[in-house]
């Protein structure tokens, strides 16, 4: 294990710089001081350059800050974010921003950050063809790998444009000093990624199945399926397969292609099945869960079980074993951040900053575990035959076992801020609600924490990855639901994660109900990727604020009380479903002192209590996509902007 983590931190120290930073994608000035034919001329230089473009790329979608010092998170129904560094994520929930104002202190993951790294790659691409590279003297292969890397990044990018644009330029060349702009225009959606599988159809053909010693973080056969797959999904969800049937009122350039066709969802299911199939050298299978540690062990960093065992070592060790990344991880950043992120989200009472905290409506999704041994979420009209209290939401039953992975609660069992067992409490002291740093929603974040590190030494957090097996489970799950219905098969395969998690199955009605199965999909799909910067583009490609499930329940919540949280408290009461998903509140929960609560901290009883925390703006079909900023409108007059702004 320790000569695996070498490798990595090898492979990313060797990353040296020979692009100069361009303004812009626009900027068509020389890369390097060394002349074009001198650099192409040598493998190593090409090497090199390659290299660098990894570490551009991982600059273009650092999961754990995909906004600089903020996960998506906070601009979703799954975290609350502070107004510390800009107030980022709070401007965007309130719609302060426009074509003119992107609340981001950094472009990498912007517009004109991915065409930058892009024209890097068609750079190395349009070099190497050029000057005729010559291959690793050393190691004879080589160039056509580096190559096939190359083909790789260019459509990640590309899909990474989408995910934010939509319908987008895909530039498979170098932008010369005498190209004409104008000419610069979006294509459809279904296009690009038409591109952007046969860019990975390209890198599929040069690389291994599997990467060993110093190429190990590289991408691989794997990586290039799962982009396919990722991007055949997007193709298949409701903002690109029956839009306008789905809610959506926008009028993109080529709206009438997004139309509904299942044979997107065919090409998706066959997608992420080559995923699931691929096989390594040696005849097994590629990817396998990350399943170390068994059922009875809880120790926490520290090889202490300071979680009141409820934390399984399985469920955190997961996102720093290097087994985990060799087997489960499809594509992944190492190293992504070190120990100062703690500090980011530790609760006060340890020196922390809770910069982001999670919110009522992630929570609520988290589902019990039932007598009759399945697992039902807590909105269910079951739920409180079979004993869940709203009043002891956290113990009065058993939850999914992820929940107490990823969230600390009011009562939960965690380490104070001189490293001992202690019960954290949000009704007094330095976590209180509201107090200096705290949470303001009732919780704080738990998924990724090295529970027993105190500000001391070093840590590096290569989480979350960008795709892990999961991932392609769930697509080939949906796909096949979508096409011909549930079976045996992916009932069996969702709960092969579950179970993972030491969670129980989802209960045997989905084997044969297609709307009960898509349910436990999507609520599959929120709990295993919390945090994992995936929440603000699903519920965009699924077009949640705009359906007419989720506007009936806005609707509902709106007529339920007089103020925000009389709303969510009688709607709670009233209604067995959750909060509406339209991206427009979020709510939290605050501990009340009762002498009959069942929550006892310290010798005091409490009891919880639903509240709203803020209402949000999210406006359809604006928000659905981030504005093309006006400058780059200017600098490319053949290009349009997105619906709405």
């Amino acid at each position: 294990m320790k000569i695996s983590q070498k490798i990595l931190s090898l492979f990313f120290m060797s990353v040296l710089i020979l692009f100069a930073s361009c303004s812009d994608y626009l900027d068509r000035q020389p890369d390097e001081e060394i002349p074009e034919s001198e650099t192409f001329a040598s493998y190593e230089k090409v090497n090199k350059l390659v290299t660098d473009l990894y570490s551009e790329t991982k600059k273009c979608n650092s999961p754990l800050t995909w906004l600089s010092h903020f996960s998506s998170a906070a601009i979703t129904d799954e975290a609350e974010g502070t107004n510390v560094e800009g107030n980022i994520t709070n401007l965007y929930n309130s719609g302060a921003w426009s074509p003119t104002s992107i609340p981001q202190p950094n472009q990498d993951m912007f517009w004109k950050g991915l065409y930058s790294t892009i024209r890097k790659a068609n750079k190395i691409l349009e070099g190497v063809k050029k000057y005729s590279t010559p291959d690793n003297p050393a190691n004879p292969g080589d160039l056509d790998r580096r190559i096939g890397e190359v083909y790789f990044i260019r459509g990640y990018l590309h899909y990474l444009l989408v995910r934010m644009y939509g319908e987008v330029p895909y530039i498979d060349y170098v932008i010369n000093a005498d190209h004409d702009m104008s000419t610069l225009k979006q294509e459809s959606v279904h296009s690009v990624i038409g591109k952007i599988v046969r860019d990975a159809e390209e890198g599929k053909n040069r690389l291994p199945v599997r990467h060993t010693t110093l190429d190990f973080g590289r991408a691989d056969h794997g990586a290039c399926l799962g982009l396919i797959a990722i991007a055949r999904w997007m193709s298949a969800t409701p903002l690109y397969n029956g839009a306008t049937s789905n809610g959506y009122i926008g009028k993109r350039i080529f709206e009438n292609e997004y139309t509904y066709d299942i044979q997107r969802w065919i090409a998706a299911r066959d997608a992420s099945k080559a995923v699931l199939d691929l096989l390594d050298d040696s005849g097994a299978k590629r990817y396998s869960l990350y399943d170390m540690y068994d059922g009875n062990d809880y120790k926490d960093s520290g090889d202490q079980d300071t979680n009141g065992s409820t934390v399984y070592r399985r469920l955190w060790k997961m996102f720093y074993d290097d087994i985990a990344f060799k087997n489960e991880y499809v594509w992944f950043i190492t190293k992504h951040k070190n120990q100062g992120w703690f500090g980011d989200v530790y609760p006060p009472s340890r020196g922390g900053g809770a910069r982001q905290q999670p919110v009522q409506e992630q929570v609520d999704e988290y589902e019990y575990i039932a007598p009759d041994g399945y697992g039902y979420p807590v909105y269910s009209s079951r739920a409180t035959l079979d004993g869940y209290n709203d009043e002891n939401p956290y113990l009065s039953v058993k939850r999914d076992p992820r929940f107490y992975r990823d969230i600390i609660f009011h009562g939960a069992k965690f380490r104070d801020g001189d490293n001992r067992p202690s019960t954290l409490t949000t009704a007094t002291g330095k976590d209180q609600i509201g107090a200096s740093n705290a949470t303001t929603t009732g919780y704080y974040i738990r998924k990724y924490l090295n529970e027993a590190y105190n500000k001391s030494g070093n840590i590096s957090i290569s989480a979350p990855p960008i795709w892990r097996l999961p991932d392609f489970i769930y697509i080939y799950a949906e796909a096949v639901n979508e096409v011909s219905g549930p079976n045996n098969e992916i009932y069996d395969m969702i709960n092969l994660v579950r179970s993972r998690s030491f969670m129980v199955p989802m209960p045997p009605a989905c084997k044969t109900d297609k709307d009960l199965m898509r349910e436990y999909i999507y609520r599959e799909r929120r709990v295993e990727f919390f945090y994992e910067n995936k929440r603000a583009f699903d519920a965009r490609l699924y077009l949640e604020p705009s359906s007419i499930k989720e506007l009936n329940r806005e609707s509902r919540w709106v007529s339920a009380g007089t103020d925000n949280t009389k709303r969510s408290q009688n709607y709670w009461m009233q209604y067995n479903e959750p909060y509406p998903k339209c991206q427009r509140m979020i709510n939290g929960m605050r501990p009340v002192e009762d002498s009959n609560g069942e929550i006892n901290i310290d010798g005091k009883k409490y009891k919880m209590e639903r509240f709203c925390v803020e209402t949000r703006a999210f406006s359809a079909p604006t928000h659905y996509y981030w504005p093309i900023t006006q400058s780059e409108l200017q600098r490319s007059s053949g290009l349009k902007q997105n619906p709405g702004w």
